[in-house]
C-alpha cells in the first residue's frame, strides 16, 4: 500500500517536473524578440488553434453560396484577419492578440444578404467599422465606453449568449445538410467525438499538449475522411483551383447602402468590442502586462481597420480570439512577434486559393458537428468568466433574461419576423444581438442591491425554512 502512494507520488512529481522543464524550455518574456524561424513556429500554432475558417463557412451556408464562392469568402477572410493582427500586435495595442472572424453579426449578415444582396452586406459593415476606429482615434473614448458599460458581468453574459445562440444553428444544419439524415447526424457525432477526445487527451496528459492544440484540425480531417466513404466529398473544386492568386477589392461586387442594415450592423461591431475586451483582459492576465486607456483606444483603433479591411476585401468583421491566449498561456512565449508572424501566415494563406477550396470543400455534417461543441466552449468561457462574481438576485437576472430573450428571438416564427420592418427583422435576425442589448440595459436599469425585494415581498416576514433556503442560494447575503 505504502509503495503504491510512494510510486503515484514519484510518477506526479515526475509530471510536475515535466511540466516545469517544459515552461522554461519554451519561456520568452514579453521584451524579447525571438528568432524568425522560432517567430514562424510559435506562430503557426496561434494559427491552428484559430479554427478561423468556421465562421465563413457558417456564413456561406447560410448564404447558400457555391463552393467557389466559400472558399473566396474564406480566402478574403483569412487576408483581412492576417492584415488586423499584424496591426494590432505591432502597432495598435503592441499585445499577443490574433484578430479572427466574429460569429456575432453572422445571422444578421445572412439576412441582409438573402434580403438585399450581397453589396448591401458589404456596404453595411463599412460605416461601423470607422465609427470603431474614430473612438478609439482621435476621440479616445473607447476606454471610458468600456469602463461605463461593459463590467465583467456584461462580458461574460455576452460570451454565454453568442454560444447559446449559435448552438441551433448548428444543430439545425446538421439535421438540413444534403444527404441521408441518420449519415448526417454520424458524421457530425463522429467529429464531434474526436474532438472531444483531444480536448481531453491534451488536457489530462502533458506529453500530448499538442494533441488539444491541433484539436478541431484531427477533428475535421477524420470527420472529412470518413464522410469521404459515404460519398459526401468533392473535391473538384479543388482540381481547378490556382495555386496562387492575388486577393482583390469588393471580392463580392460594389458596396450598396441601406440605412436598416447600417444600424444593425454598427450596433453589433459594439458587441462585438464587448466580446474583444474579454479577449484583451484574458491576454493582459496571461502576459502580465497592463491593459491601460492607451493600449484600449489602440486596441478600438485596431479593431475598427481590421473590420474595415476584411468589409473592404468581402471578408467579415474581426475581433479578437481568446483561444490565442491558451497557446501563450501554453507556450510561455508573452512576446507579441510570433502574433505577427502568425498574422503574416495568414496573409500567406489567403493568396492560395487551393487551399481555401480544400477547406471549403469539408461536408457540411463535420463542420457542423465540430461547430456545435464549439459554441459549447463558448458558453462555457462566458459562464468561467462570471464564476468569481456573487450570484446575487440581480446578478442572475442579469445573465439569465439575456439568455431567454436570445431563445425567445430564435424561436420566434420566421413569418412574423419577415412581417417586421427592415432594421427590426435584422435586429431579430439575430438572438445574440438581442440578448447582448438587453444584458448592456439591464446592467444600467436594475440596481445594485434587490435582495431587500425578496426578502420583503408582501411585507411579511420569511418563514425559517424558506430563509434557510434563500440563504443556501445566495450565499447567506443579506
Amino acid at each position: 500500500m505504502e509503495q503504491s502512494t510512494r510510486q503515484r507520488g514519484q510518477r506526479r512529481m515526475k509530471s510536475l517536473l515535466e511540466e516545469d522543464q517544459f515552461q522554461r524550455n519554451q519561456h520568452l518574456s514579453k521584451q524579447e524578440r525571438p528568432r524568425v524561424l522560432k517567430s514562424l513556429m510559435i506562430g503557426s500554432q496561434h494559427v491552428l488553434a484559430m479554427d478561423l475558417f468556421i465562421p465563413p463557412i457558417i456564413l456561406a451556408g447560410l448564404l447558400s453560396l457555391s463552393v467557389a464562392n466559400t472558399a473566396l469568402l474564406i480566402q478574403m477572410t483569412f487576408l483581412a484577419c492576417g492584415i488586423a493582427t499584424v496591426i494590432q500586435a505591432g502597432f495598435a495595442m503592441k499585445l499577443p492578440v490574433m484578430q479572427g472572424p466574429s460569429f456575432i453579426p453572422l445571422s444578421a449578415l445572412a439576412a441582409i444578404g438573402t434580403t438585399s444582396g450581397l453589396g448591401a452586406m458589404i456596404g453595411s459593415l463599412i460605416p461601423g467599422a470607422i465609427l470603431i476606429a474614430l473612438l478609439g482615434y482621435p476621440l479616445r473614448i473607447v476606454s471610458k465606453i468600456i469602463q461605463s458599460f461593459i463590467p465583467k458581468l456584461v462580458a461574460g453574459t455576452v460570451i454565454i449568449v453568442v454560444g447559446v445562440a449559435l448552438m441551433p444553428s448548428a444543430i439545425q444544419s446538421i439535421y438540413t445538410a444534403p444527404g441521408h439524415f441518420g449519415t448526417n447526424v454520424f458524421i457530425a457525432a463522429l467529429s464531434m467525438g474526436v474532438l472531444v477526445v483531444c480536448i481531453y487527451v491534451g488536457e489530462t496528459f502533458i506529453r500530448f499538449k499538442f494533441v488539444k492544440l491541433f484539436s478541431v484540425i484531427f477533428a475535421l480531417t477524420i470527420g472529412t475522411v470518413v464522410a469521404s466513404f459515404f460519398g459526401m466529398l468533392d473535391f473538384s473544386s479543388v482540381y481547378t483551383a490556382k495555386w496562387f492568386a492575388m486577393p482583390h477589392l469588393f471580392a463580392f461586387g460594389v458596396p450598396t447602402f441601406e440605412w436598416e442594415a447600417i444600424m444593425i450592423v454598427t450596433f453589433l461591431y459594439f458587441i462585438i468590442m464587448i466580446e474583444t475586451t474579454g479577449t484583451w483582459f484574458t491576454v493582459s492576465n496571461v502576459t502580465g502586462q497592463p491593459l491601460d486607456d492607451r493600449r484600449l483606444n489602440g486596441g478600438a483603433l485596431g479593431e475598427g481597420i481590421g473590420c474595415l479591411i476584411g468589409a473592404c476585401f468581402g471578408g467579415t468583421s474581426v475581433t479578437g480570439y481568446s483561444s490565442n491566449a491558451g497557446v501563450v498561456a501554453i507556450t510561455g512565449v508573452k512576446s507579441r512577434y510570433p502574433v505577427i508572424a502568425g498574422g503574416i501566415i495568414l496573409i500567406a494563406l489567403s493568396m492560395m486559393p487551393k487551399i481555401m477550396n480544400a477547406i471549403a470543400s469539408i461536408p457540411a455534417p463535420v463542420v457542423n458537428g465540430v461547430f456545435a461543441l464549439v459554441c459549447v466552449v463558448i458558453m462555457m468561457n462566458g459562464f468561467r468568466v462570471v464564476k468569481d462574481i456573487p450570484f446575487s438576485e440581480r446578478n442572475m437576472l442579469m445573465i439569465g433574461i439575456p439568455i431567454m430573450l436570445t431563445l425567445f428571438t430564435i424561436f420566434l416564427p420566421a413569418e412574423i419576423i419577415e412581417k417586421m420592418p427592415d432594421i427590426i427583422h435584422y435586429l431579430f435576425s439575430s438572438g445574440m444581438a438581442v440578448g447582448a442589448l438587453a444584458a448592456v440595459i439591464l446592467n444600467k436599469l436594475l440596481p445594485e442591491k434587490t435582495n431587500h425585494i425578496i426578502r420583503n415581498v408582501d411585507n411579511k416576514p420569511l418563514t425559517s425554512n424558506v430563509r434557510t433556503h434563500y440563504e443556501t442560494i445566495t450565499g447567506g447575503k443579506r
